[in-house]
């Protein structure tokens, strides 16, 4: 017998998964609550609806049609917020540009996304500059300006963005269609390859907000998000749309507050002027930030920062913890858009010794819901949830991208099986909570055995004087591959221990440990910093060719 279908009366409304449908709760519930840019520029949520019916208007105006692509580059900015919704409650495509890569990478990145329109901030003009005349698609440029100078730069700008919108109408009825309509794209800052474009529908994004908003609003601890909490976002909106939470927090109606450029010193001003309660970053922003002169001096404790990215080193998240900071591990990936497990602890994990829920935080988490996340063999089995039986993590949720921009034969690998595949190696414990152990092409394998590269990690940064590492694989005649640690000591430790020490210390641990024995043959080499890509996680890639170099 065939399911039945619901097909409702004709005069029934059948409320399509819209961006603009995230704007009902906030205007109902919280208008006046305020939209903060550096600390200076404060609108309403009310006004932050009229600007978006400006910036649609003034785009419209420019000759943006749904279908169309509206490329931006800025720093986090309101003016993000508004692209974040006005481009794709127009039917347009907002493509969020990762002003940290180069020239040529945007160049292709703007080509092969077929952007018709770019916002560009003044301070990318060195970026513009050399590939100005060579976009392909690009008709009009909007010019976004803090000081509101003359319309002068690399192209002939159609409009500066304060006084586009000035002179458009701030009414504008957004239309319905249909909810699988592409809202996004980005590209992907991968160490292997060209970028891939990766894009989401706004079905996808209304639904990853919902499931995010569900994690973190029934969390009992952690990075529990309520209504009175202050928003700030420290991963850059181009990346995965901020991972999401700029959605989350103006469907609940939260204070937002946007920094622009993130300079240290700034960013904890910020914190403390706005009293800012709620973030998520990369390991490499919290260290700075807690490293940084001002840091002592100011109030961190009650401040919720979800990390992901890279892992967070038990090391760095006692630091957190200890200075009142409530840190915990998320994961994701560009492709899964991008928040899909969270590693909440409960009220009970609170009371036990703080070492102990630390380690729990550094976990990769328990899944969000809806999505079903397994660890599997190589033939889809999956493996026993002990702990210790590795697999590929694979996903299936309703907000995973359907596949990448143009790159049939790469979607189809990626979602090999009816899964996504993450590349990624790990393991699930009794709780369930996911654990990463390491990425597929990071693993080391020493005399036939494979080592985790994250596990001795966390045990180089656990040493007092290691400011940050990591360990890579590199050719042995002997043993295949050998592990070999690249450190950066802390600047109060420098010329106060060796190699030979940290190594020593290291080997200690190992053979206390679950960690592959073949692990003692780690050798360790002191480096001033660690390649790192644009957003601030490690370029293993980079440091493996680098190594190769010298050895050559």
């Amino acid at each position: 017998m065939p399911v039945k279908i619901i097909e409702g009366t004709p005069s029934a409304y059948r409320y399509p998964l819209l961006i603009k449908q995230l704007l009902h709760t906030p205007l109902a519930i919280a208008p006046e609550r305020e939209i903060v840019y550096q600390g200076e520029i404060r609108h309403t949520y009310r006004a932050l609806r009229e600007r978006i019916g400006r910036l649609a208007n003034g785009l419209a105006g420019l000759g943006v049609e749904p279908g169309n692509t509206v490329a931006m580059m800025d720093w986090d900015s309101h003016r993000y917020l508004e692209a974040f919704f006005a481009v794709p409650m127009m039917g347009a495509i907002l493509q969020t540009v990762n002003v940290r890569l180069n020239a040529a990478q945007i160049l292709y990145m703007l080509n092969h996304a077929g952007a018709d329109v770019l916002l560009v901030n003044r301070e990318f003009f060195p970026l513009l500059a050399p590939i100005a005349e060579r976009l392909e698609s690009v008709r009009r440029f909007v010019l976004i300006d803090d000081e509101r100078g003359p319309l002068e730069g690399p192209v002939a700008f159609a409009a500066e963005y304060e006084a586009l919108l000035a002179a458009a109408d701030p009414v504008r009825v957004f239309d319905d269609f249909d909810e699988n309509a592409q809202a996004t794209v980005f590209y992907t800052t991968g160490t292997t390859g060209l970028p891939k474009g990766v894009r989401f529908s706004h079905r996808q994004l209304v639904l990853h907000t919902l499931g995010l908003a569900a994690s973190v609003g029934t969390a009992e601890a952690g990075v529990a998000m309520r209504t009175n909490d202050v928003y700030m976002p420290l991963t850059p909106m181009f990346h995965v749309h901020a991972w999401g939470y700029p959605y989350v927090a103006t469907l609940l109606g939260l204070k937002q507050v946007y920094p622009g450029r993130y300079v240290p010193g700034n960013l904890l001003k910020l914190i403390a002027a706005e009293r800012v309660t709620y973030s998520h970053c990369v390991p490499s922003i919290m260290q700075m930030l807690l490293n940084h002169p001002d840091s002592a001096s100011c109030d961190l404790s009650g401040w919720k920062v979800l990390i992901g990215g890279s892992a967070m080193s038990e090391t760095l998240a006692l630091a957190a913890l200890k200075r009142g900071i409530e840190v915990v591990t998320g994961y994701g990936m560009s492709e899964t858009c991008p928040v899909v497990s969270i590693a909440h602890p409960g009220a009970e994990d609170l009371r036990r010794p703080l070492g102990e829920h630390a380690r729990l935080r550094c976990k990769t988490g328990l899944p969000l819901p809806l999505v079903e996340l397994r660890v599997v063999t190589p033939e889809m089995a999956d493996v026993p949830h002990d702990e210790t039986a590795t697999g590929e993590i694979v996903l299936r949720a309703p907000w995973l991208t359907q596949d990448y921009l143009h790159a049939p034969q790469a979607s189809e690998k990626l979602w090999a099986d009816g899964y996504l595949h993450t590349q990624d190696i790990g393991h699930i414990d009794a709780r369930g909570f996911v654990k990463i152990t390491d990425r597929i092409k990071d693993v080391i394998k020493t005399a036939g055995e494979w080592i985790s590269s994250l596990q001795l990690e966390d045990i180089l940064n656990s040493h007092e004087a290691v400011q940050e590492s990591a360990v890579i694989g590199l050719p042995d005649e002997k043993w295949g591959e050998r592990p070999v640690a690249l450190v950066v000591l802390k600047p109060s430790h420098m010329g106060k221990v060796s190699e030979h020490d940290i190594r020593a210390y290291a080997v200690r641990l190992i053979d206390v440990t679950h960690v592959s024995r073949h692990g003692i043959l780690l050798q360790v080499r002191f480096v001033d910093e660690l390649a790192k890509t644009s957003l601030g996680k490690l370029n293993k890639r980079a440091m493996r060719e680098a190594a190769l170099g010298q050895a050559s």
